[in-house]
């Protein structure tokens, strides 16, 4: 048997023609290297894929496509729910238009007389200048009271407070629009001029109330 006779086949002599040699085993190595190069290709297009949608979602470009009709309505909303607030507040009269009255209810003489000055240097018109009525005088123990008809609340006698700070402030029946301001024991000066101004920019621009977030 000659050494180049495979096993088990009986010493016969086989002769190998052509230019192809059988093969035991196909090569594994070239599908390994096909299979590897698709799995990173898949691979890699994932990753690309995951990174445009995280810039998408953190960048907001997704929810601004698919809301921006919404969102431009909430700002139309609040937009004219703003006007409308503003429109509501009533703007308060100016210092020019009142008339006040000041009494004093202290023991301390001339109180009226120098804060009715210092009143009219800061544009309001000064009526009655003299001591308390009986039904004040000697009995206001805080800062001073303000009294005004029913229908000065919500201006003329706000803008009259924003003088004097801690005043209480009263209505009466009287048919006038003048005030009145009447000066207690604990009365010291009234509120320094910036201070007034500031109180008074407040009250004449106030900051509308947030709109409720209905979108």
């Amino acid at each position: 048997m000659s050494m180049l006779t495979p096993p088990g086949m009986g010493g016969k002599k086989y002769r190998v023609t052509g230019d192809r040699y059988p093969r035991m085993r196909r090569p594994r190595h070239r599908r390994r290297i096909v299979l590897t190069l698709v799995a990173t290709v898949c691979a890699l297009g994932l990753i690309g894929w995951g990174t445009l949608q995280l810039i998408d979602v953190f960048g907001g470009k997704g929810d601004t496509a698919q809301a921006s009709p919404g969102k431009k309505h909430c700002q139309d909303s609040g937009r004219a729910n703003g006007a409308q607030a503003r429109s509501a507040v009533r703007k308060p009269p100016a210092p020019g238009t009142l008339t006040v009255n000041v009494f004093n209810a202290t023991q301390r003489s001339g109180l009226a007389k120098r804060t009715a000055d210092e009143l009219k240097k800061r544009g309001f018109k000064i009526g009655k200048v003299g001591n308390a009525p009986a039904a004040y005088d000697k009995k206001v123990k805080g800062a001073g009271i303000l009294l005004g008809p029913r229908a000065a609340v919500d201006g003329p006698l706000k803008v009259l407070a924003t003088q004097l700070a801690g005043a209480q402030q009263k209505t009466d029946d009287r048919k006038s629009a003048e005030l009145d301001l009447i000066l207690g024991d604990a009365f010291k000066d009234l509120a320094t001029q910036q201070a007034a101004a500031k109180s008074l920019s407040v009250l004449s621009h106030p900051s509308p109330a947030p709109a409720e977030d209905t979108c």
